[in-house]
């Protein structure tokens, strides 16, 4: 793995899927209107669209995001509360709900999340919710920068685990949102 402090890139990417009893115009409704994501994300409490028609390519979310102190313990991450930018970059009504976050300067940033939603040939919807990330964002430069080589590698790997239980419990928790929604 290369050296994460020379900011160039590094890759952190996780998917969670799941069957959820509900249409994916029903799915798409739910996880595109982010100011909900209060109720399933495991760090984002919710928070506003700043520009923009909510949910259409182009517009600015701003989320409110809470994190524990127990998360990575040992690294200079974030604790409590604090706010991101994000933009959504695309959004196919039920099929596909994507976006970036933005740096301070509300430049993208290849910091990618997303749900993609197909039908079930049964009835329901398979939802992925995916995040990529290409390029070391803000945030992580600062916090890569400080540490030794080593704890750059082990700060990739618990960062990629405690992500990709997130994603895993956030998807779980739409599908409960959801389908209590629709009363299946």
């Amino acid at each position: 793995m290369q050296n994460l402090a020379d900011g160039r890139s590094a890759i952190f990417e996780v998917r969670a899927e799941t069957v959820i009893s509900a249409t994916p115009d029903a799915v798409y409704a739910t996880v595109s209107d982010l100011g909900r994501s209060g109720e399933w994300s495991t760090e984002c409490q919710g928070g506003t669209w700043v520009e923009g028609a909510p949910g259409a390519v182009g517009s600015i979310f701003r989320g409110d995001n809470v994190r524990g102190t127990d998360v990575v313990a040992w690294a200079p991450v974030i604790r409590g509360p604090w706010t991101t930018e994000s933009e959504v970059v695309e959004a196919e009504p039920g099929r596909v709900f994507r976006w970036s976050i933005l740096t301070k300067d509300r430049q993208k940033q290849d910091s990618i999340w997303s749900f993609e939603i197909t039908p079930e040939a049964g009835g329901g919807s398979r939802v992925v919710h995916h995040f990529r990330l290409a390029k070391l964002t803000e945030g992580l430069t600062k916090i890569v920068s400080g540490l030794e080589e080593g704890d750059q590698k082990r700060f990739v790997q618990e960062w990629n685990d405690k992500l990709a239980g997130d994603v895993a419990d956030t998807l779980d928790r739409i599908r409960v949102v959801i389908e209590k929604d629709a009363g299946a």
